[in-house]
């Protein structure tokens, strides 16, 4: 409902301390999101030089 209260946690752990857990872990997922989107780049720049600068070099 609109008009509820919130609930409160059940544990003793602050709020402060939960988001210290958070950060403490680190930023695992974005790292790998970020690798994935380079590999890739780095793959299609790759493709590009192998399959359109090399073969126009060729006499």
């Amino acid at each position: 409902m609109i008009n509820s209260s919130s609930p409160q946690p059940s544990t003793s752990v602050s709020e402060d301390e939960a988001v210290e857990t958070i950060v403490r872990s680190g930023p695992g997922g974005a790292v790998a999101i970020a690798g994935i989107a380079t590999a890739i780049v780095v793959g299609l720049w790759f493709a590009f030089y192998l399959l359109v600068f090399l073969p126009r070099s060729a006499p």
